[in-house]
């Protein structure tokens, strides 16, 4: 039987889904849990919705991507702002 999605959450074009898993090892069934992160769109010249898809994110991985994108978002309101001020100031020069 193929992995079942359990939840699915999504905001706008972005959608998170939580996936029951199951394999044998050594003759004995795991069950463990990973999700998936798309997002949709639709290129200018075409009519086809498109996805783009991280698979098989474990629980032990969403705190450094939760760290990456923090780090993200604080360069981009700040440091890239601040940059951007900067080479504005320098091209009035």
């Amino acid at each position: 039987m193929a992995n079942q999605p359990i939840k699915k959450f999504r905001i706008s074009n972005w959608e998170g889904v939580v996936w029951d898993n199951k394999k044998t090892m050594n003759g004995v069934e795991m069950q463990y849990k990973t999700a998936t992160i798309s997002r949709s769109y639709k290129k200018k010249d075409e009519d086809i919705w498109r996805s783009e898809v991280i698979n098989n994110i474990r629980l032990n991985d969403i705190p450094k991507m939760q760290a990456i994108l923090n780090k993200l978002q604080d360069f981009l309101y700040f440091e890239a702002r601040e940059m951007a001020k900067e080479e504005e100031g320098e091209e009035d020069e």
